[in-house]
């Protein structure tokens, strides 16, 4: 179905990969169109219950492909990023599923950017961020400038944004860009892989309005949070899976949670 991407679902985990290695799996149209789909695609789908999203080869994503941009001739960037990038970026942060980064190489400019929209990031030591965007004379888009400031802190995030210098995986971790940080590829994929079973068995609900609570809370005060967790508690409160957890724990056994 698609040329760009690759797209897999096994024991409720999809799977999407970039795959565009030959460019370090940088944005064309194509794939941009694809990625979006993917996404509405796996947040429709009631055997879905997490998402894994990583790059074929050495990349994870190095960002817009700046030969095929050059090749449409002159073009709007403002109509570019609201059609291409601003939807994947809502996607991802509307989709009431948990989305696991695997990433697993360099990541830049917009790369990084979806690195940052996705609930959880694992990579490997070896892994480089750049916000590249100044590198080329533009501004941060695809979400760095709304995510970078409110996790690490106007002053380090206009660092990275202004100068556009290359940074670790471990100063990421440190930042607290990173969920988590492994050695290698073999400990990337069984730390992503154990990490996406667990959400996969998890009640799935409860973990997109806990997505959707953290989300309301950037721009929320906390007499609008604490309405919002009320009326978040009573739709939980009235799914299978709350009933089936409290049966679980009156049977004093594992729960096995149904997602719904």
């Amino acid at each position: 179905m698609y040329q760009t991407i690759l797209y897999s679902i096994q024991q409720g985990v999809a799977t999407i990969c970039l795959n565009r290695p030959e460019v370090y799996n940088a944005f064309n149209e194509q794939m941009s169109s694809e990625l979006i789909d993917a996404v509405k695609k796996a947040g429709k789908d009631e055997e879905v219950r997490c998402i894994v999203l990583t790059g074929a080869g050495k990349a994870f994503c190095s960002g817009q492909d700046l030969k095929d941009a050059a090749g449409q001739g002159p073009r709007s960037l403002a109509d570019s990023v609201m059609r291409r990038y601003n939807p994947l970026i809502l996607g991802i942060r509307e989709l009431a599923k948990p989305v696991i980064c695997r990433v697993n190489g360099v990541a830049a400019g917009a790369g990084a950017s979806l690195v940052f929209a996705c609930d959880m990031v694992v990579a490997t030591e070896a892994v480089v961020f750049v916000e590249a965007f100044i590198n080329i004379g533009l501004v941060p888009d695809s979400g760095s400038s709304f995510f970078l400031p409110r996790t690490i802190g106007y002053h380090k995030a206009f660092e990275l944004c202004a100068l556009g210098n290359k940074f670790s995986a471990r100063e990421a971790y440190e930042l607290g860009l990173l969920n988590q940080l492994v050695p290698d590829t073999e400990a990337l994929d069984q730390q992503v892989s154990m990490l996406a079973a667990r959400f996969a068995a998890a009640p799935t609900k409860s973990v997109g309005l806990v997505k959707k609570m953290l989300n309301k809370a950037y721009t929320s005060d906390l007499a609008s949070m604490l309405q919002y967790e009320a009326y978040c508690q009573e739709i939980a409160g009235r799914s299978a899976d709350h009933k089936e957890g409290v049966q679980a724990f009156i049977e004093k056994r594992k729960p096995e949670f149904s997602g719904k």
